[in-house]
């Protein structure tokens, strides 16, 4: 059963200010909790979009949301192939692009994935190093830690997980599979906690976290995914549309926050002149300055919410572009 508890449920919906007769996309539908809320709120001519590339989630949201398909359209792909699957449905167009009034995306693995052991993203279940969220992708955890360069593999354990031990993780991974692969996350989790001194492990979360993290991160393509997608968002959105963002870790709220700053009014006068006189005003206006967090009601519920983040941008109307 696709069991998952939605993080900031209401906070991410009433971000996009839904009209009833609008058009809107849940780029990662993951349990469908957000869907299903956004779905509740259309009315007559209303619609969802739906993407997700896991066939497990895919199948949850036509049980979950059965009483909504008459507005629903689920799609089967990565976000980042955002307004090239928009095009493929009859939506409006503005200058060759497809037209949305609303786009949520709640980043990161969900929780089925983190607990079903099979899919090989918990250091905390013994099973088959995978960590694909499309179970069609070719590239595996697997792969990279037995077939990557030690280099490489020190680079994504240091840059995705901001592992500190990160060199000597990939040192000791490459004299252990020298030996015999290293073929379940039992065993790289072992590894990996050996990599780390003692008095390190001693504090802090489990010592393979950040390094499941990078793996889990680098077979999925995260982060390039999530810059593709939000640079999408922002031509995809209709005037006065909103995008609600959901990040987990601060790599994915750095990038949401540098592509709105991005697109946010920016005077680009000398800073002497009196007054502004190049119009530039942006794309988007930021709804929320500071990212909105869990409410401490919901991290008493689940505390996996603890590190989330919401930013929410409009796109600015015509009359003020």
């Amino acid at each position: 059963m696709f069991q998952h508890t939605t993080v900031l449920l209401e906070e991410a919906v009433d971000g996009l200010a839904i009209r009833p007769s609008g058009i809107y996309v849940d780029c990662t539908l993951g349990g469908a909790g957000h869907s299903e809320l956004i779905a509740s709120r259309l009315g007559d001519g209303g619609r969802l979009i739906a993407f997700d590339q896991d066939d497990w989630a895919l199948d949850n949201a036509r049980n979950r949301l059965s009483a909504y398909m008459d507005k629903v359209t689920l799609v089967k792909s990565n976000f980042r192939y955002l307004e090239q699957e928009l095009r493929r449905l009859d939506l409006p167009m503005k200058d060759g692009v497809p037209q949305v009034d609303g786009i949520l995306f709640d980043l990161g693995v969900s929780s089925p994935q983190l607990d079903e052991a099979e899919r090989g993203f918990s250091y905390n279940h013994d099973a088959p190093l995978d960590m694909r969220m499309d179970r069609d992708g070719d590239l595996t955890a697997h792969i990279i830690v037995n077939s990557w360069e030690e280099r490489d593999i020190a680079r994504i354990l240091d840059r995705y997980g901001e592992e500190r031990f990160a060199r000597n993780i990939a040192r000791n991974i490459v004299k252990a599979r020298a030996v015999a692969p290293i073929a379940t996350t039992g065993e790289l989790a072992e590894l990996i906690k050996s990599s780390i001194p003692a008095a390190t492990r001693r504090t802090g979360p489990h010592p393979a976290k950040r390094s499941f993290q990078a793996l889990r991160i680098a077979v999925n393509d995260e982060l390039g995914a999530e810059e593709d997608a939000l640079e999408q968002t922002v031509r995809c959105l209709a005037p006065g549309g909103r995008a609600s963002v959901i990040t987990f870790h601060s790599l994915e709220d750095r990038i949401c926050k540098t592509i709105f700053a991005k697109y946010v009014e920016k005077c680009t006068c000398p800073p002497d002149f009196p007054m502004c006189v190049c119009n530039n005003k942006g794309q988007l206006t930021l709804v929320n300055r500071k990212p909105i967090g869990p409410s401490d009601m919901e991290l008493e519920h689940n505390p996996r919410a603890r590190s989330a983040k919401l930013r929410i941008a409009e796109k600015r109307k015509e009359g003020d572009l």
